[in-house]
């Protein structure tokens, strides 16, 4: 296997055909919670941690996506909680392994009885997302789990339970990373080249569009955000937002 550009397309290509020809059943089960969520009146309440966050941000706020949509992160522990700045400057990782995080994420967020979680890690056994998964079973949310199912069997739980989140999920979907994610050999041992991020979107946003022709095919105009970068695209999307006053955030 080589190591440049077009291998890595190669290894990119492979697996996003995998990922769906395998996942194509269990995006639909997804799916269909999002849209009895919406139905219902409740937002997709979306977390992710480290890289994890970008595919948080796939499915909160963003142009061609669901608006009632909100993105949870472990920083709201500082930016809605109160705690110190310090706590996001401590040891890589720290706060996404503390599972009291994961907690008083779930305590500051602005959520529904009707509203449904989608909750992605890679790993899925760090000590935040893994309790805020038992906390969002404990309160009866449906729960989607967007994770590599290879890497988090290889792994120990970092939560007291021994649980992890893929243990918690009424669906999961699987990015078919490997252990590592990497997929690029080096010579000298390790690899490069992670794949997760990728598979991720892609998960998410094929839950998006069965949301959408769901709502469409019902008759429904499906809640979608239009870019702000064309004209009239600000005034749509306020309009929308009104629909949800105090129930997403935007801009953190």
């Amino acid at each position: 296997m080589g190591i440049g550009a077009a291998d890595y397309v190669r290894e990119i290509r492979a697996r996003v055909e995998e990922v769906w020809r395998t996942q194509a059943e269990a995006v639909g089960r997804a799916a269909a919670l999002v849209t009895a969520s919406l139905r219902a009146g409740g937002v997709l309440q979306a977390f992710g941690s480290g890289h994890s966050e970008a595919v948080a941000m796939e499915l909160a706020g963003r142009a061609g996506g669901l608006v009632p949509s909100n993105r949870l992160s472990p920083r709201d522990v500082v930016l809605y909680g109160g705690a110190p700045v310090s706590v996001l400057t401590g040891a890589p990782g720290e706060l996404e392994r503390d599972p009291s995080a994961g907690r008083r994420v779930y305590e500051l967020a602005p959520v529904d009885p009707r509203d449904v979680f989608v909750l992605v890690s890679s790993s899925g056994v760090n000590g935040a997302v893994v309790e805020l998964a038992s906390v969002v079973k404990e309160r009866g949310h449906d729960l989607i789990a967007i994770t590599s199912v290879r890497h988090g069997t290889a792994m120990t739980s970092r939560h007291p339970s021994g649980r992890k989140l893929l243990d918690h999920a009424d669906v999961v979907l699987d990015n078919g990373a490997p252990y590592g994610d990497a997929v690029l050999p080096l010579a000298g041992g390790g690899a490069f080249g992670a794949v997760s991020t990728i598979t991720s979107a892609l998960l998410a946003q094929a839950v998006v569009a069965e949301v959408v022709r769901s709502l469409t095919d019902a008759g429904q105009d499906p809640p979608v955000y239009r870019s702000a970068n064309t004209v009239g695209g600000d005034e749509h999307n306020r309009t929308l937002e009104s629909r949800y006053a105090g129930r997403i955030r935007r801009g953190a």
